[in-house]
């Protein structure tokens, strides 16, 4: 069952302008710099977002909202039979916040299940924190959590 009213809610500061910030969830090849291994994205509303984030399987939905350096809203979900958070089946709100020359990056997770939340609330942390690096500038590294 899910909770509709449960929000999962990820705060970063990054050393980057809105901007910056921005092309790295605008274009396939500077978002696969910090989550993913294989991806296909079409930043538009109705446009597909579809994603191997862990090289173990796709999470996939649509763009909802796409504001210029401010604001993507996307559907997220898992391919993956069984998984309680079906394709699409929830929403991922991201805000650019500018706040002098860095950015406050605030994602929010709705629409997801109890059984997920925890889940999901490690993974949005540990790539939040990859885009905050790879954004102002330095490279986070081999990703440890692909598997592949």
């Amino acid at each position: 069952m899910t909770e509709d009213n449960i929000e999962l809610v990820i705060e970063r500061r990054v050393a980057a302008s809105p901007a910056t910030v921005f092309s790295f969830f605008a274009d396939r090849d500077h978002w696969l710099q910090w989550q993913g291994v294989e991806a296909d994205i079409d930043p538009q509303p109705g446009g597909l977002f579809r994603m191997n984030v862990r090289g173990d399987g796709f999470a996939s939905g649509r763009f909802v909202e796409v504001e210029l350096d401010r604001r993507l809203v996307f559907t997220w979900g898992w391919e993956m039979p069984g998984n309680p958070v079906g394709p699409g089946s929830s929403t991922v709100e991201i805000d650019l916040i500018p706040d002098g020359v860095e950015t406050i990056v605030r994602l929010i997770h709705r629409g997801l299940p109890d059984e997920a939340f925890e889940t999901h609330r490690l993974g949005w942390e540990h790539y939040i924190g990859r885009l905050a690096i790879r954004a102002s500038g330095d490279d986070p590294g081999r990703d440890p959590a692909v598997l592949t």
